[in-house]
């Protein structure tokens, strides 16, 4: 039985309650586990981390990939794929699915980080490097190639990670983020110092982190997402002389936080359930507690509960406006991250 089976529970109890257990039983039905809430408390962020990723977990396609759909055909997406067996891991539950999901993603390695020699895309081999990481795997033997090494022979001189493709080069802050968190993880190396550079080489006036490896530090706009990665990255990297960067960092995403507790992509823009995600783990990783739990709140009062359809609950909608299938799965994700409050 999977949550989009569960009916409402029936009972005169308040309705926190019946949420709560309603709650228990899907996570259960789905073989998971997960912290439960009182009878009659609010609902915890780590009960909604794994109701969320019970959600999640239904929504693997053969029980082993999420797809999108674009113009009435569905494709598979192995980022989106690779980020829910990292939401499974900071929730500590669907270990099953998260172990289908990641040898399908093995499986399928070259389609999603290039064939190594004709292409090379450096954001996925970094996320497909770190999957391999959190699901105890060697980074150096995914489906056949060295990531790490991909990885290295894909930083430049100047320390930027870039792709190799006949499409372009899509790097981003994100990007270098993931691929600094990848070698700081992994024994035997270390990010290096151009690399740490190159990423707070677009650090903007207010402390945050463009959302562009081109921006002008002296008037670019600071993007919440890629500042979250970059908090963590610098975290990891571990250097002594970053620890101010990395408290101003945390400090714009504290200025960003809107009343809800809801960050949006920058900080004027309306908070969505993906943004605040990464910018509550964040915010916990660097001890920011107060502010990463007004996130959590926010996180919470975007989970589908026993008002809505069966086959919606436990989800987290994308923003206030209303829940949306079409972007659910990439919305509940990065809210799991957040709820769950485990750094990469």
């Amino acid at each position: 039985m999977t949550v989009p089976s569960l009916q409402p529970v029936r009972s005169t109890r308040p309705r926190s309650s019946r949420r709560a257990l309603a709650a228990l039983v899907a996570v259960l039905a789905l073989g998971l586990t997960a912290v439960v809430a009182p009878v009659g408390a609010q609902t915890a962020p780590s009960t909604a981390s794994g109701t969320a990723s019970g959600w999640l977990a239904s929504q693997l396609v053969d029980g082993q990939r999420l797809e999108t759909t674009f113009d009435g055909t569905s494709f598979p997406d192995y980022g989106l794929t690779a980020d829910a067996v990292l939401a499974f891991a900071a929730a500590g539950v669907a270990d099953p699915q998260a172990a289908a999901a990641t040898s399908w993603l093995v499986a399928n390695a070259a389609a999603y980080v290039g064939d190594g020699t004709d292409a090379v895309f450096a954001g996925s081999t970094a996320k497909l490097a770190l999957v391999a990481q959190v699901r105890g795997l060697d980074p150096r033997a995914v489906g056949g190639a060295d990531l790490v090494a991909r990885l290295l022979d894909r930083e430049q001189a100047d320390g930027r990670f870039t792709d190799l493709s006949e499409f372009g080069d899509f790097s981003n802050p994100i990007t270098q983020s993931l691929a600094i968190l990848v070698l700081a993880r992994q024994p035997g190396v270390s990010p290096s110092d151009a690399a740490i550079d190159r990423l707070l080489a677009v650090r903007c006036a207010d402390g945050g982190i463009a959302s562009s490896l081109d921006a002008d530090p002296a008037t670019c706009t600071s993007g919440v997402d890629g500042t979250a990665f970059a908090v963590q990255a610098l975290i990891a990297a571990g250097r002594p002389g970053d620890a101010a960067t990395i408290a101003g960092a945390l400090d714009f995403l504290e200025a960003a936080q809107q009343a809800g507790g809801g960050l949006g992509t920058t900080a004027d823009a309306a908070p969505n359930a993906n943004s605040t995600g990464v910018a509550a783990q964040a915010l916990a990783a660097g001890g920011r507690g107060a502010a990463a739990s007004a996130a959590q709140g926010f996180l919470v009062s975007l989970q589908q509960g026993c008002d809505a359809d069966a086959a919606d609950r436990g989800a987290i909608a994308f923003d206030a406006t209303g829940f949306e299938p079409s972007n659910a799965a990439r919305a509940t994700t990065q809210a799991i991250l957040g709820l769950a409050g485990q750094p990469f």
